[in-house]
């Protein structure tokens, strides 16, 4: 059943994308197709997405990532870190549409970092790893603070509690790329406060210019001098006492 589902859902994607198609490589079809089926089946032993019905799957999951390939070509980065993988969107598709940038997959749930190893095995991708680990502790590592050009992250966290995950990961002059819906005043003005005390530049939020996508936009955020070394607090204070 899941071959048969992913079969649909790559056909639905193909109705929904864009005439320009994001310039997505040759075997992309066949490949996005293959991730459709290993999550499904994945899906079934690990609670990895509550998305399953092929159109669906096409619209929210496999679209909605592809809809940042605009700002993330314009941003060219070389190495990219994706937050709060899951079950791999967007990290796996953005590695699959676009296999010039170094993609780093990052899950704090291990079964999940687990899933996410074995479909990069199965589909052959050379161009993503996966680490386990706490967004808060990776930004503490010297092996990946501020080593990234671009974070992105879907449905990762509020605003100010994703930029103190994100920019301490981020090189001066990268830019965190996250998946938002509709936010409140509050969260905004949080987020930007935040981000200011993080080393950002404001938030800037753009649509998806798809009238499929409803009311997702995408909220940009450009870091220009360094997260101060306090920052990201210790696992767990992000969420409970955001920043703003």
């Amino acid at each position: 059943m899941s071959d048969t589902d992913a079969r649909a859902a790559r056909l639905a994607l193909e109705r929904l994308l864009p005439a320009n198609a994001w310039g997505l490589p040759i075997g992309f079809a066949d490949a996005v197709e293959g991730y459709v089926g290993l999550l499904l089946e994945a899906n079934r032993r690990l609670n990895l997405t509550r998305v399953v019905e092929p159109d669906a799957v096409a619209r929210l999951h496999l679209l909605d990532a592809l809809a940042s390939l605009p700002i993330l070509d314009s941003l060219a980065p070389a190495r990219a870190v994706d937050l709060g993988s899951g079950g791999g969107v967007p990290g796996i598709v953005l590695a699959l549409a676009r296999p010039q940038v170094k993609w780093t997959l990052v899950d704090s749930v291990g079964k999940k970092a687990d899933a996410l190893r074995g479909f990069v095995d199965a589909l052959g991708i050379s161009n993503a790893e996966i680490i386990a680990a706490r967004a808060e502790d990776l930004g503490r590592d010297p092996a990946h603070r501020e080593r990234y050009d671009v974070v992105t992250a879907r449905a990762c966290a509020s605003l100010p509690v994703l930029v103190e995950y994100a920019l301490p990961l981020l090189s001066v002059g990268g830019t965190l790329l996250a998946w938002k819906g509709p936010m409140s005043d509050d969260e905004v003005r949080a987020g930007a406060a935040a981000t200011a005390e993080l080393g950002g530049l404001t938030p800037g939020v753009r649509p998806t210019e798809l009238d499929a996508l409803g009311e997702h936009r995408f909220v940009v955020v450009s870091k220009n001098r360094p997260t101060p070394s306090r920052y990201p607090r210790r696992a767990g204070h992000p969420a409970r006492r955001p920043l703003g």
